[in-house]
């Protein structure tokens, strides 16, 4: 097997879903095709011929997310047409599974070079439209009916662990607005963004530059009062979740030696990946079974791992994680930029969004080694990928 290198990470700024939100006239393949021009401008080193494959993950494949959207945004971007792709779908960890599955062909010696990411308009593409699920799933009771609806399930995560209460929910989601906010006032967040030009029928011309849904000076007294969906009295509000949005991401991966040979920059090197199932009803707690199972195969601790990136799917979700590994709801090592309960999930992009900032933090610390990035997965599953840092002092 051979070394897989995390070159880089981009995304575009991500938007509100909706008529009103700012990409509400722009196609979803064009947000991923501008990602995929914004790496191949930053890296000249690279020949576009020597990409070996594409691979996009979208949510909701129909429309202008459908038609193998690798293969489309590919030669939307410009890669000669000899440059192959694909779609994938694993809803939320879409472009956490196009990055593991390219890293896993880098690994067996089938490509040198891939592209990899993901793109979600659910403005244009509700999450669940034009889907037909089996109705033995709910008749021969397979699963609650509640595991079809993100926001009961992230009830029911409440239920299970009752230790896991609205205040502290809040609490943690107000702080990531805080501390998405302070990244971005700082420039952390920022320079890994593509500049989109946008279109409205009322306001014409535009060019989106920065994340929208995020709400700078949230408190937790706010937080308190606004509405429930998704249950009577319930916990999950508009404040303590990730919104529906819009937006893409893309990034190189490249066998090591392949990298250093064509002067690409090594951000993080593969260490290793795990998926995992769990009782759709309760989704968010999937992210436990996946790491458990990955630190089993790589022999490494959670006290191995000194920065983490966890998808605000729910702030619940990422406490429940917390919870079970004994980390402190405010540590320093867990999502230290903020979240996406600030900047937004739009589905299938996310997984490389995470992947992106970790190799940002991994260049500001080299006295951290490995870290990692994790998020649950709808109808029933978790994601984890472990990534050792080249700069890691320890290592010289």
């Amino acid at each position: 097997m051979r070394n897989v290198a995390f070159v880089e990470g981009v995304r575009t700024p991500f938007g509100k879903a909706g008529d009103k939100g700012m990409y509400a006239g722009t196609r979803a393949d064009d947000l991923v095709v501008n990602a995929i021009r914004e790496l191949l401008r930053r890296h000249p080193e690279l020949p576009p011929e020597r990409v070996d494959e594409v691979a996009i993950a979208a949510t909701t494949q129909t429309g202008d997310q459908g038609l193998t959207i690798g293969r489309t945004a590919a030669l939307l971007a410009g890669l000669p047409k000899s440059v192959p792709g694909f779609a994938i779908d694993r809803m939320c960890a879409g472009a956490m599974t196009a990055v593991t599955t390219a890293a896993s062909g880098i690994g067996f010696g089938a490509y040198d070079i891939a592209i990899a990411g993901g793109v979600e308009h659910m403005g244009r593409h509700p999450m669940g439209e034009g889907v037909d699920p089996n109705p033995r799933i709910i008749a021969d009771k397979l699963v609650d009916p509640t595991a079809l609806v993100m926001g009961q399930t992230a009830e029911n995560l409440h239920d299970r662990f009752p230790a896991i209460t609205k205040l502290r929910t809040d609490t943690y989601a107000a702080r990531s607005q805080e501390k998405y906010a302070e990244a971005v006032k700082t420039g952390k967040i920022g320079p890994e963004l593509v500049p989109v030009a946008t279109r409205s029928a009322e306001l014409g011309w535009g060019l989106a530059t920065e994340d929208e849904p995020p709400r700078p000076g949230t408190t937790v007294e706010q937080l308190a009062n606004l509405k429930t969906p998704f249950r009577p009295f319930g916990r999950i509000t508009a404040g303590n979740a990730a919104g529906l949005n819009d937006g893409a991401t893309a990034s190189i991966l490249a066998d090591e030696e392949t990298a250093r040979e064509l002067g690409l920059p090594v951000a993080m090197r593969l260490v290793g990946y795990s998926f995992a199932g769990v009782e759709p009803e309760v989704m968010g707690i999937g992210p436990v079974p996946a790491t458990e199972k990955l630190f089993k195969r790589t022999g490494l601790s959670i006290d191995d791992i000194g920065l983490f990136e966890i998808n605000e799917a729910f702030a619940v979700q990422v406490l429940a994680f917390l919870d079970h590994f004994g980390i402190a709801d405010d540590d320093p090592r867990v999502n230290q930029w903020g979240g996406a309960i600030a900047c937004g999930h739009p589905l299938a992009s996310s997984g490389v969004r995470l992947m992106t900032q970790l190799a940002r933090q991994f260049a500001e610390r080299p006295d951290v080694r490995y870290g990692m990035t994790t998020m649950c997965i709808g109808i029933g599953m978790g994601g984890t990928v472990i990534w050792e840092n080249p700069a890691f002092e320890g290592a010289k």
